[in-house]
């Protein structure tokens, strides 16, 4: 009986851990992701950047504020995807490297009882 009791407490609190490194993790960095996904969306302003693109620069009616203006915003669109396409991956990468922490620990524990 005593042994049975400790291993399901060993299992349950096996469980316990993984449900809360991978779904209480999980839950954490992509709050933290999407914040400063949120914050860098108020500095570049893709999505009003994106609207305005065709308007003109400053409410210049003229051809030079339509041109700079579609000039500025495009180079602004621009950047703000290369800024995307950096943090995105950046953060997958980095989840990813914590999620395969805990089995890769263990194959190192594992690996030095073995030999």
């Amino acid at each position: 009986m005593t042994t049975y009791y400790l291993f399901s407490s060993l299992v349950d609190r096996v469980a316990d851990f993984f449900v809360h490194w991978y779904a209480g993790g999980f839950r954490i960095w992509s709050h933290i992701t999407i914040s400063f996904m949120e914050t860098l969306d108020r500095k570049l302003a893709f999505k009003i950047t994106f609207k305005y693109l065709f308007r003109p620069l400053y409410q210049d009616r003229s051809v030079i504020g339509y041109v700079l203006g579609f000039i500025f915003r495009l180079f602004r669109l621009i950047i703000g995807i290369i800024i995307y396409a950096l943090v995105i991956p950046v953060a997958i990468l980095i989840y990813l490297v914590w999620a395969a922490l805990p089995i890769y620990i263990a194959y190192k524990i594992i690996g030095s009882l073995i030999i």
